[in-house]
């Protein structure tokens, strides 16, 4: 049999681990899967001997820890049969010693029969693909760190001597030379389970080494649900993208669009700022609306509220979301931050992006994406990397960040206006004995745009902008001024909720 080139690689079963691993785990080498107990080792090992059945390869667990009937339970569980893998249940057996093997430590002997065992095994099946579970075992069995390395370093010469592709599950129940490990590897593949204070644990995985090989390093999200291990790789914005013209997009509102410059540019972000209930995502659902009458795709990113209630509240602003959903012109996420990792809602974005061509993306809101996990700088980055692919494809992003407060003094709870190209300032102002609406762009990077503040209602038959608040003073602070003679408010029926 011909040595295999740097370039062989081997599919793990996973399509996206595959592309972590930039086309799979390089064949006839020793990968090191390591993790403490519960993160998924057993699960992603097994898809990768299933793989290897699909394909017609020869594979061979070795397991240490469990027995064969937990193990066939295991897949039981995720729908799967083990049937056509080679299974070698081998449970070290205390060493019987007579007083002329006394001199002997019983460590020693267990270790070189065990170590015998799975060789002979090997020799005996001449598998493809092997799993051994788990080194733990073994470092148990020889006390001594240096018998320990020598005994690895061994099966390691005789994999290779056999063309093996061989996957070693580690619990790291004991750290003690975990990264003198490491380097007899040819790759290393690290899991993490992280408990959050509430809600779903967080997976990850990330490649510490792969000799030989190119692979997309640092962490990436995971998750196992039944039947499938679904990794979600983490995004690179430079490597998506692609040519497009930077038109403006209509909002099919004359007065809106007139305050925007025209409307809003393909490829940028757009952040609507304002307190809660001032009407952030009915502006953001007029754009989605157009967008499905031109006849593109458009996708929306819901955290805090159901679809019923959003296809209600559309409804009364003459926009049947339910009815675009359906025919699949809208794609409706709804993403629960206690269940989802960010990482996972990154790869449902992008789905949405490269499977189904969406123009525009809403995420709504940017409050319940931060509370997805503590670490607020890690998150921000990502959101920043994940804007900037959206730019890169020619989408037309908007974010919906809501205030603290009503009226007066409204506090901002973290600045990320520095992550979009028009900012839109929502605010409710003190009119005439009503509680009124208010809109204003604070800012356009990519044109002109109205430097005026314009009212704007809520009706059941649609959303209307109105003419500018000219002799108004202090419409932003909630409660303004009036010096002029006129009422330049807009008249009609009673807003919708």
């Amino acid at each position: 049999m011909s040595k295999p080139t740097k370039t062989d690689k081997i599919l793990t079963g996973i399509p996206e681990f595959d592309m972590v691993l930039r086309g799979g785990l390089p064949r006839a080498r020793l990968h090191l899967l390591e993790g403490a107990p519960g993160t998924g080792k057993t699960t992603i090992a097994l898809q990768f001997l299933l793989k290897g059945l699909r394909d017609g390869k020869r594979g061979l667990y070795v397991t240490l820890s469990e027995t064969e009937t937990e193990l066939r339970a295991s897949a039981k569980s995720h729908g799967w049969s083990l049937d056509g893998i080679g299974i070698f249940e081998l449970v070290p057996l205390e060493a019987q010693l007579d007083r002329q093997q006394s001199v002997l430590y019983p460590s020693e002997v267990e270790l070189g029969e065990t170590m015998r065992l799975i060789t002979e095994r090997i020799e005996a099946e001449k598998p493809d693909l092997v799993v051994i579970d788990s080194l733990s075992e073994l470092r148990l069995l020889a006390q001594d760190q240096l018998r320990y390395r020598r005994q690895i370093l061994a099966l390691k010469q005789f994999l290779q001597g056999r063309q093996c592709t061989t996957l070693a599950l580690d619990d790291l129940t004991s750290q003690t030379g975990s990264m003198e490990l490491h380097s007899l590897m040819h790759g290393v593949v690290s899991l993490e389970q992280i408990e959050r204070s509430y809600g779903a644990a967080r997976r990850r995985l990330r490649i510490a080494k792969m000799r030989g090989s190119e692979y997309q390093s640092g962490w990436h999200d995971f998750a196992i649900t039944p039947g499938n291990v679904l990794i979600f790789p983490s995004l690179i914005a430079d490597e998506h993208k692609t040519q497009f013209e930077p038109t403006a997009v209509s909002s099919d509102l004359n007065g809106l669009d007139e305050l925007m410059g025209g409307g809003l540019t393909r490829g940028t972000t757009t952040m609507l700022v304002g307190p809660s209930g001032v009407g952030k995502s009915s502006i953001a659902l007029q754009y989605v609306a157009a967008a499905v009458r031109r006849g593109e795709h458009a996708a929306y990113f819901s955290f805090d509220e159901s679809f019923e209630t959003l296809a209600l509240r559309s409804t009364a602003l003459g926009i049947d979301i339910e009815e675009a959903v359906h025919k699949g012109e809208l794609g409706w996420e709804r993403a629960n931050p206690s269940r989802l990792s960010p990482g996972q809602f990154v790869w449902q974005v992008r789905r949405q992006v490269e499977d189904h061509k969406a123009r525009v993306v809403v995420i709504d809101s940017l409050n319940s994406y931060l509370s997805t996990m503590p670490e607020e700088k890690a998150l921000i980055l990502q959101m920043h990397e994940l804007l900037t692919y959206l730019n890169n494809q020619g989408v037309v992003t908007i974010l919906i960040l809501a205030q603290q407060g009503i009226v007066g003094d409204i506090q901002n709870p973290v600045d990320l206006s520095f992550m979009s190209d028009t900012v839109v300032l929502l605010r409710f102002f003190e009119a005439v004995g009503q509680v009124r609406k208010a809109i204003s762009v604070v800012k356009k990077r990519t044109g002109v745009h109205e430097l005026a503040i314009r009212e704007f209602r809520l009706f059941p038959d649609g959303m209307q902008v109105g003419p500018q608040l000219l002799e108004f003073q202090g419409v932003l602070t909630g409660v303004p001024s009036y010096d002029g003679v006129a009422d330049p408010l807009l008249r009609g029926q009673s807003e919708t909720g």
